[in-house]
C-alpha cells in the first residue's frame, strides 16, 4: 500500500510539473530574432569569426626578467598546466556578433544565475562596443558552441542589454583594467526558452580573495572546433605596469590565445560551479598563451550585476553620448 502511495503521489507530481511546464511553454512561443539569428549564424560564418581581443596570447612565451618592468607571461622555471579541447559544458559558450566592417567577431562567455534566468558574463573589453541602443549587428550567444555546432540554439542579447561599468568606459581599457567584467542579458532562443532553462548556470562569487584551487579555466580559441579547458589556480598580481593600474587574479594555463577572453574561471560548487573571474583585466586578459588574468570581483561587479538583472539603464561613453556607440 505504501508503495502504492508512492507511486501515486510521484503520478501527481510529475502531472503538476507537465501542467506548470506547458503553460511556461505556451507563454513563451518561438523568437524570430533567434530565428534569423540561427539562419545567419551558419557553421561557415562561426568558423570564420575573428576574435575581439586579438592581443589576448599575442606574444612569445619567453619568460621575461622579474626586474623589468611591465612583466607579464610565464616567470622563469614556472609549471605551466597543459589545457586540451573538448566538447564544453552547458554554461560555457561563445559570443558571435559583426563588427562595423561586416565582419564576424567572437569572444567567451558564461551563464549566470539571475532572477531572469537570461544573463551572461563576459569580459569588458568584448562587449564595450554595444552601449545603449547602439545596433547589435547579429549579436548572440551560443552555448556550449562546438563543432559549429549550436547545441542549444542561439540567444539574441537584448536591446539595451549590454552591461559594462561606467568606470571601463570613462577610464578605457588599460586604465580601467580592473573593471574589465560585463553582463549581457539575453532573449529567448529560437523555440521560446530562456537561457538558464535550457542549460543552468553557474553562482556569482565577489569578494572570496585571489587564491583559489582548483580552478578549471574554460575558453574559445578563435577559429577552432572546440573549446579548451585547463585546470589550475590562482594568485594576487599587483601590476607593475602604470598603464593598467590594480590588482588582479592571475593564472597559469597553457594555449590561451585570442576569442577566450571573456572565458569563466570557475570553482567547484555545491550543485555545480561558480565563477570567480573571467579572462581579461591586466592587459585584457594577458600578452602571452600562458597566462591569463581577471579584474577582480568585488563590490563594482556585485553593482554592474545588479544593474543588469533589474533593468537599469546600461551606461556608456560619455565622449559621443550613451547610446551612440557600436563596434568590437
Amino acid at each position: 500500500m505504501r508503495y502504492a502511495a508512492v507511486c501515486a503521489a510521484a503520478l501527481l507530481l510529475c502531472a503538476g510539473v507537465t501542467t506548470a511546464a506547458s503553460a511556461d511553454s505556451t507563454k513563451a512561443g518561438p523568437n524570430p530574432l533567434a530565428g534569423r539569428l540561427d539562419a545567419y549564424w551558419t557553421p561557415a560564418r562561426m568558423a570564420a569569426a575573428l576574435p575581439a581581443d586579438i592581443r589576448k596570447g599575442s606574444q612569445t612565451a619567453t619568460p621575461a626578467p622579474t626586474a623589468s618592468p611591465a612583466v607579464d607571461g610565464p616567470q622563469p622555471g614556472e609549471y605551466i598546466p597543459p589545457s586540451r579541447s573538448f566538447d564544453g559544458i552547458p554554461e560555457a559558450g561563445t559570443f558571435f556578433w559583426t563588427d562595423a566592417t561586416g565582419t564576424g567577431r567572437t569572444c567567451s562567455g558564461s551563464v549566470v544565475h539571475s532572477p531572469g534566468r537570461d544573463l551572461v558574463l563576459s569580459a569588458g573589453h568584448c562587449l564595450k562596443g554595444y552601449a545603449g541602443t547602439s545596433p547589435k549587428r547579429h549579436l548572440a550567444f551560443v552555448p556550449q558552441y562546438h563543432d559549429t555546432l549550436k547545441p542549444f540554439g542561439i540567444f539574441p542579447v537584448r536591446t539595451d542589454g549590454v552591461y559594462v561599468s561606467q568606470q571601463y568606459y570613462d577610464l578605457g581599457e588599460h586604465a580601467g583594467a580592473a573593471y574589465d567584467f560585463a553582463f549581457a542579458v539575453t532573449e529567448p532562443n529560437e523555440d521560446g526558452t530562456r537561457l538558464e532553462d535550457a542549460v543552468g548556470g553557474v553562482r556569482l562569487l565577489t569578494g572570496t580573495g585571489y587564491y583559489h584551487v582548483p580552478v578549471r579555466m574554460i575558453g574559445y580559441p578563435s577559429g577552432a572546433e572546440k573549446p579548451l579547458e585547463c585546470w589550475s589556480w590562482t594568485t594576487r598580481w599587483d601590476s607593475d605596469d602604470p598603464a593598467d593600474p590594480g590588482t588582479f587574479p592571475r593564472i597559469a594555463c597553457d594555449a590561451f590565445v585570442g576569442g577566450t577572453s571573456g572565458g569563466p574561471m570557475l570553482v567547484p560548487w555545491p550543485g555545480g560551479w561558480a565563477v570567480i573571474g573571467v579572462i581579461g583585466g591586466y592587459h585584457t586578459g594577458g600578452n602571452t598563451p600562458q597566462i591569463s588574468y581577471s579584474a577582480y570581483f568585488g563590490a563594482a561587479t556585485q553593482s554592474l550585476y545588479r544593474a543588469a538583472v533589474t533593468g537599469a539603464p546600461p551606461a556608456g561613453p560619455h565622449l559621443t553620448g550613451p547610446h551612440l556607440t557600436g563596434g568590437s
